[in-house]
């Protein structure tokens, strides 16, 4: 398993560095619904949570990310 917090200096964008910081912060599972501005975080999330032992889910609305969300959180 890669680490989940990057080392060293990096190059990226704000999606990337908004996503790989939810990532150092602990973030493991992500319900999420591709549009725009969101899109590039969804799918760093969706190539990188897979590498630490999470879980990535894409939703069909936001209403539904948001109830995956709410359920994740209830059960831990």
């Amino acid at each position: 398993m890669k680490p989940a917090v990057l080392t060293g200096e990096h190059f990226m964008d704000g999606d990337s560095a908004c996503a790989e910081g939810a990532l150092a912060a602990g973030c493991r599972f992500f319900a999420g619904y591709p549009i725009t501005p969101a899109t590039e975080i969804a799918e760093h999330m969706a190539r990188r949570l897979p590498e630490l032992g999470g879980v990535f889910i894409q939703m069909e609305d936001e209403i539904s990310a948001m109830a995956a969300v709410l359920g994740a959180s209830c059960a831990g």
